[in-house]
C-alpha cells in the first residue's frame, strides 16, 4: 500500500523548539527544510551535503547534531540497526518499513494487519509498549 508522507509543519517544528527552550538556529531550520523536502530516509551525510549547498558554512558535526536533537524532541525517527548508519525519518504518523537488503532502500508501508498486532503479554515485564513500528527486510524490485 503506498502512503502519502506526513511530515510535521514548520510552524509546528517552531513551536516544539520554544516549548522546550531550545533556539531554532538558521542551520537548524535550513537542516528540517531539507528533511521535509526529501522523499527518502536520508543519512546524515546526505542531508549534509544537500544543506552545504545553501549554507556552505555548516559542518557535519552540525548536521549530526540537529538530526539527534530533532529525534529527542520527537519531530523524526531513526531507522535502522545500530550496525547500519542512521537514516532518519520525518513522517511522525505510524507506518512501518520496508528496507531492502541489497541497496538499502527504504520504503513506507502502511498496512491494517500490522496496525492490528497484538502486543505480546510477555513485554509488560519490559515496561508499557507505545507504539509498534516493523521493519519488514528484503529486496526490492
Amino acid at each position: 500500500m503506498k502512503r502519502t508522507k506526513t511530515t510535521i509543519p514548520e510552524q509546528d517544528v517552531a513551536r516544539v523548539f520554544r516549548l522546550h527552550g531550545v533556539r531554532l538556529t538558521p542551520q537548524r531550520l535550513s537542516i528540517w527544510q531539507e528533511l521535509s523536502r526529501q522523499r527518502t530516509h536520508p543519512g546524515a551525510e546526505e542531508v549534509y551535503t544537500a544543506v552545504r549547498r545553501r549554507l556552505p558554512t555548516v559542518s557535519l558535526d552540525t548536521v549530526y547534531r540537529a538530526l539527534h536533537l530533532f529525534s529527542s524532541l520527537g519531530l523524526i525517527e531513526p531507522i535502522g540497526s545500530d550496525r547500519q548508519r542512521a537514516r532518519f525519518d520525518t513522517d511522525m504518523s505510524p507506518h512501518h518499513h520496508f528496507i531492502c537488503e541489497r541497496c538499502g532502500a527504504i520504503h513506507d508501508v502502511g498496512s491494517a494487519v500490522e496496525d492490528q498486532l497484538k502486543i505480546p503479554p510477555t513485554l509488560a515485564c519490559c515496561g508499557r509498549v507505545e507504539r509498534v513500528q516493523i521493519e519488514f527486510r528484503g529486496v526490492c524490485k
